[in-house]
Formats: structure tokens, sequence, C-alpha cells
């Protein structure tokens, strides 16, 4: 359903749709189990790492709920390769934590209520309390990343930040800007978000030693999966709902950001219509968003959204081509089903074609 004004909008058929999804993540999760129970017994060390009296920000933050979704495309590229090493767990822990640093961050600028279904940090505790626990979560994970004994991991980790940084700078510039183009749109994408993707996979290929030629796949992997991820997660924030998602819906277009079904419809509409979107996007308040679901479903951006979003996973999956049919590679393949089995949840919802 359409993301409505209210905060918590609740779903029919929501706890069939988290079952569901459940089951296909079980499958991918169950031969990782042990790396990712590895990781989260790591998050819950470096909690003891800060000052004590940063211990209930550390806590909240690195004990979440989360699918660890990073980490699993570490071990299954690692698993693709040969087999995971205490390394692999290591810069799994690393990204996760520059991760959950880019969610904080996130949270703070689009003033975010929810995440993973309990309150954000800054909804806690505070915008200042927030920024500067984002500085002192990357700056641990930075230092974790100088202790491997080659520079090309913290190199990596930090290059990789300063790309999620600057998209996330880019994303900033484009606030209200009607005339943003899809290019400019997926550049953004690339950067803040399908960049980790692409560190997980890469990196943990570096640590296995693999070929470059290996090397390069695996980030390809990681850009087109990544990139499909967050166009599901900009439809997920217009056509889903909290109860569902577990986080505030809703507050991209408040906060001016344009994504891939605005965009859609401001491509497909009439000149009238388009004036009209024109006229929501820069005039945003309450009450906008009934008037922009029926542009939207309108312009059947949905379906047209979730066709880009299947061109990229078929890119993942292409990309994956020159690894050895191993069970990491069919786990890495499970990964584009699963997100491609997620995005039914949209059209599951009540509401969906108004």
């Amino acid at each position: 359903m359409l993301a409505a004004d209210s905060k918590v909008v609740p779903a029919a058929g929501g706890d069939a749709v988290r079952a569901e999804a459940a089951v296909s993540w079980k499958r991918i999760s169950d031969p990782i189990e042990s790396f990712l129970d590895a990781v989260h017994q790591r998050l819950a060390q470096e909690v003891e790492a800060f000052d004590p009296a940063i211990y209930p920000y550390a806590d909240y933050a690195l004990n979440g709920q989360g699918k660890h979704l990073r980490p699993a495309l570490v071990a299954l590229t690692a698993n693709a390769l040969g087999q995971a090493s205490e390394t692999h767990i290591k810069a799994a822990v690393i990204i996760e934590m520059v991760h959950l640093a880019t969610l904080i961050h996130d949270d703070v600028m689009d003033e975010a209520e929810i995440r993973r279904g309990q309150l954000t940090l800054a909804a806690n505790w505070g915008n200042e309390i927030a920024v500067l626990f984002w500085d002192c979560l990357f700056a641990r994970a930075l230092s974790q990343a100088a202790s491997f004994p080659t520079p090309e991991v913290c190199r990596a980790v930090a290059m990789a930040t300063n790309t999620v940084c600057s998209g996330e700078i880019l994303q900033t510039q484009h606030r209200n800007d009607f005339h943003l183009t899809r290019e400019e749109y997926f550049k953004v994408l690339e950067m803040k978000t399908a960049e980790l993707f692409a560190l997980s996979c890469e990196l943990s290929a570096f640590l296995s030693s693999a070929q470059p030629v290996q090397r390069g796949a695996l980030r390809r992997f990681g850009l087109c999966f990544g990139t499909a991820y967050q166009i599901y997660d900009d439809c997920v924030d217009l056509f889903g709902s909290e109860s569902t998602a577990g986080k505030s819906l809703g507050t991209d277009l408040a906060k001016g950001k344009l994504t891939l079904p605005v965009l859609l419809a401001r491509e497909r509409a009439e000149a009238s219509d388009r004036e009209r979107l024109q006229g929501l996007i820069h005039g945003w308040q309450a009450g906008s968003m009934k008037a922009l679901a029926k542009l939207l479903v309108k312009y059947d951006t949905l379906a047209g959204s979730l066709d880009i979003l299947n061109d990229h996973l078929q890119q993942a999956s292409e990309a994956l081509g020159v690894l050895p049919a191993s069970g990491g590679r069919v786990g890495l393949l499970g990964l584009t089903e699963f997100l491609a089995h997620q995005t039914d949840s949209l059209g599951a919802l009540p509401g969906a074609s108004l």
C-alpha cells in the first residue's frame, strides 16, 4: 500500500508475507549460520570496546536484529571461492559497523523515528548524540581495518566509505530537483548503497586470493544487487507499510528525495499531470501523499520500477558466470531470488491499486 502520512500503517496479510520471506531467507542463511553467529558475537564484543559512558548507544546500535546481509555476502562469496576464514569474519564485522554507522547518519538526515522495528538512536537520544556516535563507530571500523597485516583492507574500507558519503552529498544536492535524470539517480544509488555490497563481495574475494577476473565479477555482482536492493527500498518507502518494513516510511519525498517511481511518473505523465507532480514535489506537505498516490498508480510506476529492479538482478546473476558452480555461488544466486520474492510483498499489500 502507498505509505500514508501517518507513521504506522497496519498491513493485512503482513504476517504471511513476513513468514514467506523468513522461509526464503532461512534457505540462504542456514549454510552460513555459524558465520553469521560469529559476526553477531563479534559485534557484541565490539560494544565493550567503547567507553562505559557510551556503552548504551553502542549496545543499541550493534545488537540490532537485522539480517546482516552484507556479512552474508562476505560469507557466500568466500564459500563460492573456497571456505570462509577468521579474516572473512573480521572483514564482515568491519563492513557491518560501517553500514550501521550509515544507518545512524541516514536516520538523522531523514528525521526517521523507526528502524528495525524500534526507535532510532537519534529518536532515543537526540541528533547530537547520534552524529557523535556515528563518528565513534566509523573510527572504530577503520581502526579494526587497519589491524590487518596488509594495508589493502583499510584502504578499501576507507575508499568505500568515502564513496558512500559522497553519494549522500550528491543526493542532498539533488533535493527537490524535479529535473533529476535517471543517470544521476542511479549514480547516487550505486555510490550510497551498492558500494558497500560491492565491497563485501570484492574484499571477501581478495581475502580468498581470488583471481582479478573473479574479483571484478564479484564487484559487479555487488553493485548490481545493491542497486536493485535500493530500488526495492525506494519502492517500500512509497508502496510499503511500516508494520511490514519495520522502519519509518514516507521520508524520502518529505526530504525532497526523488526516487525511481516518481521519476517514472514524471517521464510518463501528461503535461497537466507532470505540472501537478512538480507542484507536489516543490510544495510537499502533510496530505500530499494521497494526491501523489493517484499519479503513481495511474502511470503504473510500481510495475515499471520492479521491471528495472529485475533487470539489475539479472545482470547480477550473469556476473557470477565466471565462478565455479559451488554452494556459495548457489547462495549468491539465492540472494537475487530472495530480493525478487521480497518485491511480491509490495503488490500483496492492500490498496496497492487504488
